[in-house]
C-alpha cells in the first residue's frame, strides 16, 4: 500500500515521541525542583536561634545558667 520510500520514514515517529516524552519529563523535574524551598534556609527563626544556642552551649561558650535563661526567652 505504501511506496518504498515512505516505509523508510516510519521509524521517525517513535523516535520523536520518545524524545518529546523525555523533554516533558525533564521540564517537569526542573519545575518541581525549583518550586521546592531550599532546605538550607531556616523557615523557623526560633528553631534556628535554639539550634545556635544549643551549639554554643555544647562548645562551652556559655554556661548552663546563661543557656537556660536565653532558652527561656525564646518563643
Amino acid at each position: 500500500m505504501m511506496s518504498g520510500w515512505m516505509m523508510g520514514w516510519m521509524w521517525i515517529w517513535p523516535v520523536l515521541i520518545v524524545a518529546g516524552l523525555m523533554i516533558i519529563g525533564y521540564v517537569v523535574v526542573r519545575l518541581v525542583q525549583s518550586a521546592r524551598p531550599p532546605s538550607s534556609t531556616g523557615t523557623d527563626p526560633a528553631g534556628s536561634a535554639r539550634r545556635i544556642l544549643d551549639e554554643r552551649f555544647a562548645r562551652g561558650e556559655i554556661d548552663e545558667d546563661k543557656y537556660r535563661r536565653r532558652r527561656d526567652l525564646l518563643p
